[in-house]
């Protein structure tokens, strides 16, 4: 298991179009991708799961990576939140 914690850039937050490029990337993985915010657990591969932890732009999240392909899903999806999300 590796994590990491990041600050979401992009200035609305985790809202519906972030949220599913979170989740499509996400899903290239076999290793389970979460992440903890306000003491929440969220799977980063449901989209109503990480739209349901109302993550807000300047927020920290704690990205959890567990399995056989943790590392470089970890390091791709710190990757992809640190540019913005597409925003």
């Amino acid at each position: 298991m590796v994590s990491q914690t990041v600050t979401i850039k992009n200035p609305t937050g985790l809202h519906l179009r972030p949220a599913g490029i979170l989740c499509k990337e996400a899903l290239h993985y076999h290793s389970s991708v979460r992440f903890r915010f306000k003491n929440e657990t969220a799977n980063a591969k449901s989209v109503l799961s990480v739209l349901g932890a109302c993550v807000k732009s300047g927020d920290e999240i704690t990205l959890i990576c567990d399995g056989p392909d943790e590392e470089q899903a970890l390091a791709d999806i710190v990757t992809l939140i640190e540019s913005g999300l597409g925003e």
